[in-house]
């Protein structure tokens, strides 16, 4: 059960209504994560601008989501991991790529590269040494996208502090964490 309330967007008024139904928009449902969010209509403004920026930024919608599940499984959120699974399959990736996001890898060099700094990210809280953003630039990032991988990560640990601090129900198809990532 969650730690705080899962507002109805139908008797929710103002900015957080137009959030959530921008929400349902994109989803067709309004997930529990924004509702639970939806208790501060700053911080529902905040993250929904960020998924918005970001889905407008440079890196693919794929490596966002793979990003996503590596970044999840360390912080074992199994919300989050759950809803960017599905959306990394929505976003044309098979249950093998997903999965193997998920452990912080990838058959693609680049994506490899951009795993393994976004879980560094995490395990060192954000502390990275110059031979680390070095690595995504000899993977054939520039400085933009080394830019838009942090704040990936930086979203989704928002994301999943909220969900596992607040004990946001799941409510995407589940999948186990692993702790692979670790």
């Amino acid at each position: 059960m969650s730690r705080v309330p899962l507002l109805d967007p139908a008797s929710t008024d103002g900015a957080p209504r137009a959030a959530l139904d921008e929400i349902h928009g994109a989803f067709g449902v309004v997930p529990a994560m924004f509702r639970a969010v939806a208790n501060s209509p700053a911080a529902l403004r905040s993250m929904w601008g960020s998924f918005g920026a970001l889905g407008s930024g440079r890196l693919s919608p794929l490596l966002g989501e793979q990003i996503a599940v590596a970044v999840a499984d360390r912080n074992r959120c199994s919300y989050c991991l759950a809803a960017h699974t599905a959306l990394g399959r929505k976003a044309g990736a098979d249950a093998s790529t997903m999965a193997a996001a998920q452990a912080g890898e990838a058959d693609d060099p680049r994506t490899a590269a951009v795993l393994r700094f976004a879980l560094r990210l995490v395990d060192e809280r954000g502390a990275v040494d110059a031979a680390d953003v070095d690595a995504l630039r000899d993977a054939g990032l520039d400085d933009g996208e080394i830019v838009e991988v942090v704040a990936h990560v930086a979203l989704n640990l928002f994301t999943n502090y909220v969900n596992v601090a607040l004990e946001v129900p799941v409510d995407f198809p589940a999948v186990a964490l692993t702790g692979a990532a670790a």
